[in-house]
C-alpha cells in the first residue's frame, strides 16, 4: 500500500489497470456470511472483531511512522534493558517439539503437497496461507480446509500416476499454520467493514478445529512483525479465542518469525510478550533482507548485488543468524533457520547435485550457529536438512562470550555481483501470481512474496541511487538505471516470455503476462514496497 512516507517517481508512466494493484482479499460477490460461513462462526467473530480490529489499523500506522523515521536517519536500534533482557525468565519447552530439525513449508492450498510434507518424515510442517499462497477468496479458502483436513488427520489427494488416493500417514509431525500477515485486511465478511487477515484466518481455524482430537496443541506461525508490542496483539488473539472455546490459556502455541529489520532488535521483548504461547523463533531470511532494504532505501550504500549471488552467509544475515539462538537458548525456546532458495530437481541431474550440495552447506552453517533446525520445501532436502542439526536440538549450547548487541546493519560490501540480468527478474515471478501461484520455481529458485518485494526494492534502489552505484550489462559496462531503461527491459522481458509461451499455445498465458508486466512496473512506480 502506498503510504505518505513513498515519493511516487513521476518518470514512469502509470499502466491502465481494471483493478487496484494490491487488491483487498474480498468475498465473491454472491457470497452470504450468514449461509457459507461455519453456524455460529459470526458471533463467535464479533468479540475478537471489537477488541483487535482498531488495534491492528494502530499497529500499522506505527509500522508507516518508523519507516519515516528510518528513510529520515533514525534507523532502527536496540531498546533499553527491561524485564524482558533483564530478568532470568524461561519457557517449558513441550516434548512434542523438542525435535525441529526440519520445518517443510508450503502452500496449504495444494493438497498433494500438504500430505507429501506430512508424509516426508519432516519433524515440523508449516502449513502457508501467506507468502507461498495467492491471497484470494479462493485459494484462501481452500487453503483453511486443507489445513483443517490435514489437522483431523483426513487430507488425502489422488495419485494419478499410482491411481490411487493417498492420505496422511500418522506421526509425531507437529503441523504448524501460518496465517496472512498483521497489514493484510479481509473484506466481504462483515458488511462495509474490513477484518485484519491474520484474525480471520487464525479464528476460522480455531473455531471449526477440534481441540480435544489433536494431537499436540493447536500451533500457528506468526509472520512479519515489525515491533514487540505486535506481539501482545497476537496474544490477546489467542487467548481470547482460548476462553470463547472454554480452552485453557496456553491452548495456541506459535512460533514466531524474524523477518522484519525492526523487529530483529526486539526479539527478546516479542518473546516475552509471548512467553505463555511461544515455542521458537524463525529467521525468515528473505522477507528479512526485504525489509533491510527498505529500512535504508535512502543510503546508496546499501543497494544490494542480485539476490541470487549474496552468500547465505553474508554478515548482515550471519550476524543475526548468530543472536538468534543465542536469545532463544537463553529462554528455553528453539531457534529455526531460514529457507535454502536452491531447489532440488528430479530431472537435471547436475541441478539437483548442485541444490543439495548448497543445502548442505547452508544447514550446517546454522547448525554451527546453534540453531536447532530449518527450513526446507521438498521432500528430498528433508534427510540432509536433518542430519546437519544435533539430536534433537541445541538448547544447551550458549556461545561464549555471545555479544548481546551485534552489529545488525554491516554494509553488504564486497559480495555478489550487481548486474543488468539481476534487474530483469521480477517480471516473472508476478505472472505466477495472477496464475494463483503464490510460489514459484524459476531456474532452480523458489521465489514467493516475499522475494516479489526483494526484487521491486532493489529495482527502486538501483534506480533512486543511479549516479552512485555502478549496475554492469554482460560486457562490464555500467547502465544507469532510468525509468525509461526499467519500462525497456520489462517491455524486452516482456517480449521474450511471450515467445517461450507462444509454443504452448495458451492463450491465456499472453493476457496474464501482459498484466504482470503491468503492475511489476506499477508497483515500483508507487512505491509499493509493503508485503503483499
Amino acid at each position: 500500500m502506498a503510504t505518505a512516507t513513498t515519493r511516487p517517481n513521476p518518470a514512469l508512466r502509470p499502466m491502465p489497470f481494471s483493478h487496484p494493484i494490491v487488491p483487498v482479499n474480498t468475498a465473491p460477490p454472491d457470497f452470504n456470511p450468514q449461509r457459507d460461513l461455519p453456524e455460529g462462526f459470526l458471533d463467535f467473530l464479533a468479540p475478537l472483531h471489537a477488541a483487535l480490529t482498531l488495534r491492528q489499523r494502530a499497529l500499522v500506522a506505527r509500522r508507516e511512522y518508523a519507516l519515516a523515521e528510518a528513510h529520515a536517519g533514525k534507523v532502527p536500534s536496540y531498546l533499553p534493558p527491561s524485564v524482558a533482557t533483564m530478568s532470568l525468565w524461561r519457557i517449558e519447552l513441550p516434548e512434542w517439539c523438542a525435535d525441529q530439525r526440519n520445518q517443510m513449508t508450503g502452500p496449504a492450498d495444494d493438497a498433494e503437497l500438504v500430505v507429501k510434507m506430512l508424509n516426508s518424515g519432516a519433524r515440523g510442517v508449516m502449513l502457508d496461507l501467506e507468502d507461498s499462497t495467492a491471497n484470494t477468496w479462493e485459494h484462501n479458502a481452500l487453503g483453511i480446509q486443507n489445513i483443517l483436513e490435514a489437522l483431523a488427520g483426513r487430507l488425502t489427494y489422488f495419485d494419478r500416476k499410482g491411481n490411487k488416493k493417498v492420505g496422511i500417514r500418522s506421526s509425531t509431525t507437529v503441523i504448524f499454520t501460518r496465517p496472512r500477515g498483521l497489514h493484510l485486511h479481509q473484506a466481504g465478511i462483515l458488511p462495509g467493514e474490513l477484518l485484519p487477515a491474520s484474525l480471520f484466518d487464525v479464528a476460522m481455524v480455531a473455531y471449526q478445529v477440534d481441540f480435544n482430537a489433536l494431537k499436540h496443541p493447536l500451533c500457528i506461525y506468526i509472520p512479519k512483525s515489525e515491533s514487540a508490542d505486535e506481539a501482545l496483539w497476537w496474544r490477546d488473539l489467542s487467548q481470547m479465542i482460548a476462553r470463547l472455546k472454554g480452552l485453557p490459556t496456553s491452548a495456541i502455541r506459535c512460533m514466531a518469525l524474524v523477518e522484519s529489520h525492526p523487529l530483529a532488535f526486539q526479539m527478546e521483548e516479542l518473546a516475552w510478550n509471548l512467553r505463555d504461547h511461544i515455542v521458537g523463533l524463525n529467521l525468515g531470511r528473505w522477507d528479512y533482507m526485504a525489509s533491510l532494504i527498505h529500512c535504508n532505501l535512502e543510503n546508496p550504500e546499501w543497494v544490494l548485488p542480485d539476490r541470487n549471488t549474496i552468500p547465505h552467509n553474508v554478515a548482515f544475515f550471519q550476524n543475526l543468524r548468530n543472536l538468534i539462538p543465542e536469545i532463544c537458548h537463553k529462554h528455553g525456546m528453539l531457534a529455526i533457520g531460514g529457507m535454502t532458495a536452491l531447489y532440488p530437481s528430479r530431472e537435471d541431474a547436475e541441478l539437483n547435485a548442485r541444490a543439495l550440495k548448497v543445502l548442505a552447506e547452508d544447514k550446517k552453517n546454522e547448525a554451527n550457529s546453534l540453531m536447532d533446525g530449518a527450513w526446507t520445501r521438498h521432500p528430498d532436502q528433508n534427510e540432509i536438512a536433518v542430519s546437519q542439526f544435533p539430536v534433537p536440538n541445541q538448547l544447551q549450547a550458549r556461545p561464549a562470550n555471545a555479544n548481546a548487541h551485534p552489529d545488525l546493519r554491516p554494509l553488504p560490501s564486497g559480495v555478489g555481483k550487481r548486474t543488468l540480468a539481476g534487474t530483469r527478474a521480477v517480471i516473472r515471478y508476478r505472472n505466477g501470481v495472477l496464475n494463483g501461484k503464490g510460489a514459484s520455481l524459476l531456474d532452480g529458485y523458489m521465489e514467493d512474496l516475499a522475494t516479489d518485494r526483494i526484487y521491486r526494492l532493489m529495482i527502486a534502489q538501483r534506480m533512486r541511487h543511479s549516479r552512485q552505484v555502478e549496475i554492469l550489462d554482460d560486457s562490464g559496462v555500467a547502465v544507469p538505471h532510468t525509468p525509461e531503461l526499467i519500462r525497456n527491459l520489462f517491455d524486452e522481458e516482456l517480449d521474450r516470455l511471450l515467445r517461450e509461451t507462444a509454443k504452448n499455445d495458451d492463450p491465456n498465458a499472453a493476457a496474464t503476462l501482459r498484466e504482470a508486466r503491468g503492475i511489476s512496473e506499477e508497483m515500483i512506480r508507487r512505491e509499493e514496497f509493503n508485503p503483499v
